[in-house]
């Protein structure tokens, strides 16, 4: 909780490694939150000991309450409050201060922090291409606790026998190629009157990305509506479409590239305009919309042919090699959802959740930080080293006691560093792994897992 802001962190030489802890932890700046809502004096979970508080207990994973005030009364004082309670070291070990700091805190806030750390770390990382920003796209749903008040904002799933107890929301995430960064995802209800289509919160998501970006996403997002958005906002789309909706666009088309015997991708131009459906479910398209698209075929193999869509004027080549990495954004879902567990949230109102699900994007960010600087001194590419590997040199290491000096925290960090080089994922080149559906995780509240049907 350093009361200093850094402009940019990490890099390659021994000085910046040296300092590169006291950097990481400066991303949270302290001033600045507690500004965002300034409390009394007399109060010891200040807004910027409560965000950090919330911090540790999702980097924890499954951290509780009672581990969140006991790291704060070993904290060093120094940054803490100056209040008599901290400077007496008569602290209270229960939850209930904490917890009413918790239930106080502005959603705002920690939505701020959340951008924050995203865009400082964005911005240690150079572009894709050229000044372009490369986002990848896609949609994932998190089980919430079944309190009335997420009921009513999340809907359950239903089917014939009747209405689910767990209520279920909707999120849509965006991870910046290059960083590996996430930003604050967008909510909505997946089910119930209200549900919104991942259509609808990529529109939101959208307005909130850097300007002149490219987005990446599968075919779910491969309609009109989606790609139209993009350019509206000022960024360019990069999205799968299926065979079908490929071939339906086809009729429209021109060919640009001419039919050669010998190349695995042809490419045609388009001017795409909604159909009456797209205006049915789009009911706010202009009357005059219509985008300047091309369309890729491109032969991967003899079993599978990528059919892409862009606004971006690019060779099929790019357009492959860059919806490539699609894949990746899956990878992270995994870790925020399951490493740091961002699915298990206990969560019981909509302001917590909200709340909950920043500081899990702070956590993952500051996760994903460590890494890119660990894979830089082990010189490999920073998905080569485990998530889970990082994570737990993070949680073991660097979240030990706060008393270190300025010299253990140095060697601690660079411990933590070396460390987290060695967690090299294996390299199996040549090795297919087909997708299939892992076995669903226990979301019950009792934590017993019900017994396999046959």
């Amino acid at each position: 909780m350093s009361e200093h802001t850094t402009v940019a962190v990490g890099g390659g030489t021994a000085d910046e490694f040296a300092q590169a802890f006291e950097q990481f932890r400066a991303l949270i700046d302290g001033p600045r939150i507690d500004a965002l809502q300034p409390l009394g004096r007399a109060a010891v979970y200040t807004t910027l000991v409560t965000v950090w508080l919330l911090v540790y207990q999702r980097l924890q994973g499954d951290g509780t309450l009672s581990d969140a005030v006991h790291e704060l009364l070993r904290t060093d004082p120094q940054y803490l409050p100056d209040n008599r309670r901290v400077r007496e070291q008569t602290l209270s070990a229960n939850t209930g201060s904490y917890s009413r700091a918790r239930q106080r805190l502005e959603p705002a806030v920690t939505d701020w922090v959340a951008d924050h750390i995203f865009t400082t770390l964005m911005l240690t990382t150079p572009p894709f291409i050229a000044d372009r920003r490369v986002f990848v796209l896609d949609g994932t749903t998190i089980a919430l606790a079944p309190s009335a008040a997420l009921k009513k904002a999340f809907p359950p799933a239903s089917n014939q026998y009747g209405v689910g107890v767990w209520p279920i929301a909707h999120l849509l995430v965006a991870h910046e190629l290059e960083s590996g960064c996430a930003i604050l995802p967008e909510v909505g209800p997946k089910f119930g009157p209200q549900a919104m289509s991942e259509a609808q919160l990529t529109h939101a998501l959208l307005l909130r990305l850097p300007k002149w970006s490219i987005v990446i996403a599968d075919r779910n997002f491969g309609i009109f509506s989606v790609v139209f958005a993009a350019v509206q906002a000022g960024h360019d789309a990069l999205a799968r479409l299926t065979e079908q909706r490929f071939r339906a666009l086809l009729r429209r088309a021109q060919l640009v590239t001419p039919t050669d015997p010998s190349s695995n991708s042809r490419c045609w131009r388009l001017l795409w305009k909604p159909t009456p459906s797209d205006r049915r479910s789009n009911p706010d398209l202009p009357a005059a919309a219509a985008l300047e698209v091309w369309l890729h075929e491109i032969v991967i193999s003899s079993t599978f042919t990528l059919w892409l869509v862009t606004s971006w004027t690019c060779q099929a080549e790019m357009a492959a090699r860059l919806y490539s990495r699609r894949q990746d954004v899956e990878t992270d879902i995994r870790e925020i959802k399951v490493v740091l567990k961002a699915e298990q949230l206990a969560s019981r109102s909509v302001e917590m959740l909200r709340k909950e699900l920043a500081v899990s994007i702070v956590a993952y960010n500051l996760v994903i930080q460590l890494r890119r600087l660990a894979a830089r001194k082990a010189g490999v590419p920073p998905r080569r080293l485990s998530f889970t590997g990082v994570w737990s040199a993070v949680r073991i290491i660097l979240m030990a006691p706060n008393q270190w000096s300025a010299t253990e925290w140095q060697r601690q960090f660079e411990l933590a560093l070396r460390i987290a080089g060695q967690h090299k994922l294996p390299n199996r080149p040549g090795r297919s792994y087909p997708r299939r559906a892992h076995t669903k995780r226990n979301k019950s509240t009792s934590g017993i897992r019900p017994p396999a049907t046959k």
